[in-house]
């Protein structure tokens, strides 16, 4: 039986899904602009496709995935110590992958390598390596969704009928808008290197969440969680400043 508590709750987890992906329509519209324009939808479809399977899998696997929380090993030193779970291992590879890949996408843009046939192996990347990319980026953010929205759904009956439906229901409305998005982020390369620049600062949080969750301490001090709230706040206000510097360059 359908109850307003379960259409709120639906409604509330496909807008946190929805906010959540807007890291996956950046990573995924960086990858895409390297492709002609025929592909660059077909890439976008594809990744959001497989970012939907791979939450509907984890909602699935619950109890696998409570499971990847168990320490794996414990690591005591005098100056550091950290309990390791395959969560944490995760959390780390992703953080440390966008830190080297949105460094490298600032380096080729700023040093304008695209335009330089020398270095034109720099941009080069096969269809194949972009979708690879996108799977690792994809299981790395589809964990921190699909954790958020089983914390949200703790009691609710039907619950993970609801995840699922609103993870498929934010994929979809993000299906409609992403190549619109992607078509503007890269027209305008102020925002790639804002974007670019976003997912340095998820990269460095997903370390930090990572330390946090393995009570890493080092000489005695101990990692805290980053409130998302301030990130997200941070990317709406950089992300604001720049839609005015950009009306203002339109006027000029």
């Amino acid at each position: 039986m359908i109850t307003p508590d379960l259409v709120v709750a639906f409604l509330t987890l496909t807008f946190l899904e929805i906010v959540l992906g807007i890291d996956n329509i950046i990573f995924i519209s960086i990858l895409a602009n390297r492709f002609p324009v025929d592909k660059q939808k077909k890439l976008i479809q594809i990744g959001l496709f497989l970012a939907m399977i791979l939450r509907i899998a984890m909602l699935s696997g619950i109890s696998l995935l409570i499971q990847i929380k168990t320490t794996l090993f414990n690591v005591n030193l005098d100056w550091f110590s950290s309990n390791i779970s395959i969560q944490a291992l995760i959390l780390l590879a992703g953080g440390l992958f966008l830190l080297y890949k949105s460094t490298i996408e600032i380096f080729q843009k700023v040093e304008d390598i695209e335009e330089d046939p020398i270095n034109k192996n720099l941009k080069s990347i096969s269809y194949s390596r972009a979708l690879f990319q996108i799977i690792l980026i994809d299981i790395v953010f589809s964990f921190d969704s699909i954790l958020t929205a089983v914390g949200m759904t703790n009691g609710i009956p039907y619950a993970l009928w609801i995840m699922i439906i609103s993870v498929i229901a934010s994929i979809i409305i993000m299906m409609s808008f992403a190549a619109p998005v992607s078509r503007y982020i890269n027209k305008h390369p102020s925002l790639q290197i804002l974007g670019l620049s976003f997912l340095l600062l998820i990269g460095f949080m997903l370390i930090a969440e990572s330390a946090y969750l393995s009570n890493t301490t080092f000489f005695g001090s101990s990692i805290g969680r980053i409130p998302k709230g301030y990130l997200y706040f941070s990317i709406t206000f950089s992300l604001g400043i720049e839609m005015i510097n950009m009306r203002i360059r339109k006027r000029k």
